[in-house]
């Protein structure tokens, strides 16, 4: 199984950014991909997730509202847009994977993480 984000990077106090994960590997569609971030010398947060084969998408309490997470079955991508983000949401995103399906952290398989910077 292989991870692969992209989509961070530098953005003002109340701007967007999309993220994306690609997946690979999987050998059904029972999965789950979520997307959680880490701040250095702080707990991994999980921010969304979704399953692969309902598309059901579940948020935590930080996302609710102004992220919203998707996904391109034809293009094993997951997307995680991000709307209206604040200082606080600055973190290295990573999104991981649960061959079962199971939504929240820790997951069997996490890609390299991409640096989402927000400034004030």
């Amino acid at each position: 199984v292989q991870l692969v984000e992209s989509g961070g990077g530098l953005v003002q106090a109340g701007g967007s950014l999309r993220l994306s994960c690609v997946a690979s590997g999987f050998s059904n569609d029972g999965f789950a991909i979520g997307w959680f971030r880490q701040v250095p010398g702080k707990e991994r947060e999980g921010v969304a997730c979704i399953r692969r084969q309902n598309g059901r998408p579940a948020y935590a309490d930080v996302a609710k509202g102004r992220f919203t997470i998707s996904s391109d079955n034809a293009k094993n991508t997951v997307y995680l847009q991000m709307n209206n983000l604040k200082v606080e949401d600055t973190a290295v995103y990573y999104c991981g994977a649960d061959p079962a399906g199971w939504c929240g952290l820790p997951y069997d398989y996490v890609g390299q993480g991409t640096q989402v910077t927000v400034s004030s």
